[in-house]
């Protein structure tokens, strides 16, 4: 029977991120073939993911790269079943090669068709569930572009957030971040009041209505009345509205115009595993 050398067995483990045992099991069946070998443990892996198709991919990473010029920018989670897992630096390294790849696809299914260092990007997934043992996915897929980007990952690496700035100034960097920062600590719903679905104003109107009514506030009023809520609203939910975290004295955009009188928030994203 061939026995393989701690040699190759060290450079199958380190192609494929298997386990030394599975390793060495895997060029024992392959007789020697490194290919074979690989191709059995991705086979494992195909195995491993049926058996798992069902379970509940909760935990993960949550990463956000942007490219050189900072003007294109993704957030991906790659989504596991344990926090063990989620902790795993191997783990959150492939979601950081992950994400610096969703920078120039366009869709998630594009990235999950992408080469990965000679196989497709959902099959390396599908070779890590074997790997890992648990079920592994692509979760959310964010891509923004923008005239100057910055992103935030959150200790943990379960929230992450990119910032859209109008211009590259003098202080754009930081700014960036302190606004991803925000946007992550504050889940803003919308940009400004522009960009709230009337979807979102209605119900909103219908719950403070059904309040006012209720407290027995006359029916002639009640409309002028929903127009401050609304206001509030705004204030607390819309990013550029909303008080800085770091400065309560003022808002999201007075902080922007003071790093620069014309330098605006004009978009952003946002991804959390809660």
């Amino acid at each position: 029977m061939y026995t393989p050398v701690a040699a190759d067995v060290a450079k199958l483990r380190n192609h494929t991120g298997a386990g030394m045992m599975d390793s060495k099991k895997a060029l024992v069946e392959a007789e020697g073939d490194f290919e074979k070998a690989i191709e059995i443990l991705r086979k494992k892996g195909q195995k491993v993911a049926a058996n798992r198709a069902d379970r509940e991919s909760t935990e993960g990473a949550v990463i956000a790269r942007v490219n050189e010029d900072n003007t294109l920018g993704a957030i991906i989670s790659l989504n596991c079943e344990t926090d063990f897992v989620a902790k795993n630096e191997a783990f959150i390294e492939l979601a950081y090669e992950l994400a610096e790849m969703a920078i120039t696809a366009a869709t998630k299914e594009e990235l999950l068709a992408t080469d990965f260092h000679g196989i497709t990007v959902a099959e390396k997934l599908i070779e890590q569930t074997g790997v890992i043992g648990e079920k592994i996915e692509i979760g959310s897929f964010e891509r923004i572009e923008g005239p100057f980007l910055g992103a935030y990952i959150h200790a943990g690496n379960k929230i992450a957030a990119i910032t859209s700035l109008s211009a590259n100034v003098e202080g754009g960097v930081d700014a960036a971040k302190a606004v991803s920062m925000q946007i992550a600590a504050m889940n803003p719903i919308a940009l400004d009041e522009t960009q709230v679905s009337q979807e979102t104003i209605d119900k909103e109107l219908e719950i403070e209505r059904d309040i006012l009514t209720k407290e027995g506030k006359p029916a002639n009023i009640i409309d002028n009345i929903l127009k401050g809520k609304m206001q509030k609203f705004y204030k607390e939910n819309t990013l550029v509205h909303q008080a800085f975290i770091k400065d309560g004295s003022q808002s999201v955009a007075d902080y922007v115009k003071s790093v620069n009188a014309d330098l605006k928030v004009v978009g952003f994203v946002r991804v959390s595993l809660a």
